[in-house]
């Protein structure tokens, strides 16, 4: 795996590269992400080291995928992403999500490898209209939460839902859980 300072140049290089592809000012993505304009300016400059939950909506507001935030290469027709290449965004308790890896074109797609200790949770933010994420439970038993009703998803099983809502992933038991998950984001229609 890369090292903090490469992924944090590469996110650098890729939201800047990104926003002036678009022709956007600091300012305008701010607005569009809803990440100050004071945090924009430190995750350009390598600063900083942004949460899950800040590259999301960065991507989101750019019309890519995480994956093609944290890139630290340019993306060939066929790209093997080796273990030692996935970005992995550890938790403070002692859990994981690896972006395993992502694709922007035809669709937003990102295949995530998640892990969580017992007690361990993520509040994922909405994604935009028709987000829909798909999962399987590898090992241990996931607390799934959509708009505020729960759902259990044991090993070896697997659920589909709306992800353009208010979500949580959660290990209520007392064995790690892991999961794999599947984010497919539609491109923003024309009008």
């Amino acid at each position: 795996m890369p090292d903090l300072e490469t992924i944090s140049a590469a996110i650098a290089t890729n939201v800047r590269g990104q926003r002036a592809h678009r022709g956007m000012t600091l300012d305008e993505l701010a607005a569009r992400s809803g990440v100050s304009r004071g945090m924009l300016i430190q995750i350009e400059q390598g600063r900083t080291n942004p949460s899950i939950n800040t590259l999301s909506r960065i991507a989101e507001a750019l019309g890519v995928t995480v994956g093609r935030i944290v890139e630290v290469s340019e993306t060939p027709v066929v790209r093997v992403v080796h273990a030692a290449d996935v970005v992995t965004f550890r938790h403070a308790a002692g859990g994981e999500a690896r972006l395993l890896v992502g694709a922007d074109t035809p669709a937003i797609l990102e295949l995530w490898d998640w892990r969580f200790g017992p007690g361990e949770h993520h509040d994922g933010d909405p994604h935009p209209a028709g987000t829909r994420e798909m999962l399987t439970v590898l090992e241990g038993e996931l607390t799934l939460t959509v708009y505020g009703k729960s759902h259990t998803v044991g090993t070896d099983e697997a659920v589909v839902f709306n992800a353009d809502r208010p979500h949580r992933y959660a290990n209520d038991g007392t064995a790690p859980l892991r999961f794999v998950m599947v984010v497919i984001e539609p491109r923003e229609q024309a009008d």
